[in-house]
């Protein structure tokens, strides 16, 4: 999970209400990435936002190349869109072996926002995916985020205040599945029926994780995933 993660990015702090108005209905949209150069567009994006945490000496994954996960043919990655323009990437999956936490789960994994854009991105991801897990009928959602130092230290304890503020809750710390030491974070499913006026979702039933069962459909018309993407 890479989000904005201290006050050197600048980015505005998150404010009581759950999100801003969108103007338009349904301006925002969160699908499933089909074609290479969706993917290849995704790709580019991390490795923005990487080198965005890297000049601010904020830390990325050492162990795992993050890119390479998009650009991967057989994957099948989830984009956040405004008019066109991919705001976010990641991967939804469905009851992962994280080794922490209860019961079933929704799992974003690798989750990258549009470098230098403000809270109001990552605020919509949690309201979407709260409503997303419910309609799957799970109890919560979980994500991992680097913590190299103590979770009281900065700059994780601004961003995990900053996400605690949006609903997140930390459930301690411990390594993660790239095996490099993270913040667990969990979030409440909550039925949000109103969203769709705000979020049009299309994506595909999250990938079950080993020994997990085969999911429903929750929203949307998602089209029939091509193992060959064209370009």
């Amino acid at each position: 999970m890479s989000l904005p993660p201290t006050p050197m990015a600048r980015e505005d702090q998150p404010s009581a209400a759950a999100c801003a108005p969108v103007p338009s209905a349904a301006g925002y949209e969160i699908r499933t990435l089909r074609t290479q150069a969706e993917c290849e567009e995704a790709a580019a994006l991390v490795q923005n936002r990487q080198r965005w945490l890297t000049m601010r000496r904020l830390p990325v994954p050492a162990r795992a190349d993050v890119p390479a996960r998009f650009r991967d043919p057989q994957a099948r990655p989830v984009g956040m869109y405004d008019d066109g323009n991919l705001l976010a990437c990641m991967f939804l999956q469905l009851d992962p072996d994280l080794g922490w936490g209860t019961g079933r789960c929704l799992f974003l994994h690798c989750l990258h926002t549009l470098p230098g854009q403000n809270d109001n991105i990552t605020r919509l991801i949690t309201l979407w995916a709260s409503g997303y897990a419910a309609q799957l009928g799970l109890p919560v959602v979980r994500a991992e985020t680097l913590a190299r130092h103590a979770l009281d230290a900065e700059p994780t304890a601004t961003l995990l205040r900053r996400l605690t503020d949006m609903g997140w809750v930390t459930r301690g710390c411990g390594t993660g599945r790239e095996g490099e030491r993270v913040a667990r974070l969990e979030l409440a499913a909550e039925p949000r029926p109103g969203l769709s006026a705000f979020i049009a979702c299309r994506v595909h039933d999250p990938e079950a994780g080993p020994g997990g069962p085969a999911p429903r459909t929750a929203c949307g018309a998602p089209q029939p995933h091509s193992q060959g993407r064209t370009s």
